[in-house]
């Protein structure tokens, strides 16, 4: 029997596992696997695209991060835009010569309003021009024989009037304008009663802080005319400009108290 025409079984085959078309994009192929006491080699099925997904992957989730990232940035640039726009600056700009105070009724108040708050504005410049003209005055009749009692009761009105009058109730006021807060208006109304009632307290001067000197009212200005002529002239000039603040403020309180009914 010719055996050299039989096969050698223990030849090698040599076989390309990459043959029949699996170098494809997306295909498998077939790595043997070989292992001790198998009756049938086992196969493991190995895809050639899960490398190129998971970097795809890679590359969308870089994205999606870059674009959130850059999406928070915008939010916070907004947030902060329109904080700033919602709070300004309190800068000191008034008087110009010594600034003190913020005061900007042309640029913050809005124009329907700007009257009225000027209104107001000129209110607190008379109460402030009140108490500075009741110094002069109490001074005067100090000068003549009055006592230094009502002198130092004059400068602590003042002093106490022209910065009191401006936190309790105009600035109140200017940013009840500025902010249309209807708390902020409430405030306003109940420091300038307060306001208005001392006016007219100021403007008669009843006798009961040492005979009512220490103020240049009507009754103090009749009682000082009898003893020094000029003294009750200035007397008479002082309750003069508290008669007109007192009218002023109560033609203020009136013209806001509508605007504030207005536009609620």
């Amino acid at each position: 029997m010719n055996r050299r025409d039989d096969s050698n079984p223990f030849e090698e085959e040599n076989v390309n596992p990459f043959a029949n078309g699996s170098t494809t994009t997306g295909s498998k192929f077939r790595l043997p696997t070989f292992g001790f006491g198998q009756k049938n080699d086992a196969t493991v099925d190995i895809p050639l695209d899960t490398m190129n997904d998971s970097q795809k992957k890679e590359r969308e989730l870089a994205a999606w991060d870059a674009d959130l990232k850059r999406r928070e940035s915008d939010i916070k640039r907004r947030e902060d835009a329109v904080g700033r726009a919602d709070i300004p600056t309190d800068d000191k700009n008034w008087p110009p010569f010594f600034p003190i105070i913020h005061h900007d009724i042309a640029n913050e108040i809005p124009v329907h309003a700007q009257r009225l708050q000027y209104l107001a504005f000129a209110s607190w410049l008379g109460i402030c021009l009140c108490l500075v003209y009741n110094i002069i005055a109490v001074t005067v009749c100090w000068i003549r024989g009055g006592g230094v009692k009502i002198f130092f009761l004059a400068v602590i009105y003042a002093l106490l009037g022209c910065p009191l009058s401006y936190v309790l109730w105009y600035r109140p006021l200017y940013r009840a304008m500025r902010t249309d807060s209807a708390f902020k208006f409430g405030w306003f109304f109940m420091f300038y009663l307060l306001h208005i009632a001392f006016c007219i307290f100021a403007a008669i001067a009843p006798p009961v802080v040492f005979h009512g000197k220490s103020l240049t009212g009507i009754l103090a200005a009749v009682d000082v005319f009898s003893d020094h002529v000029i003294v009750g002239i200035f007397y008479v000039v002082g309750f003069a400009l508290f008669c007109l603040e007192s009218l002023l403020s109560l033609w203020v309180l009136q013209k806001i108290y509508l605007y504030f009914r207005g536009n609620k």
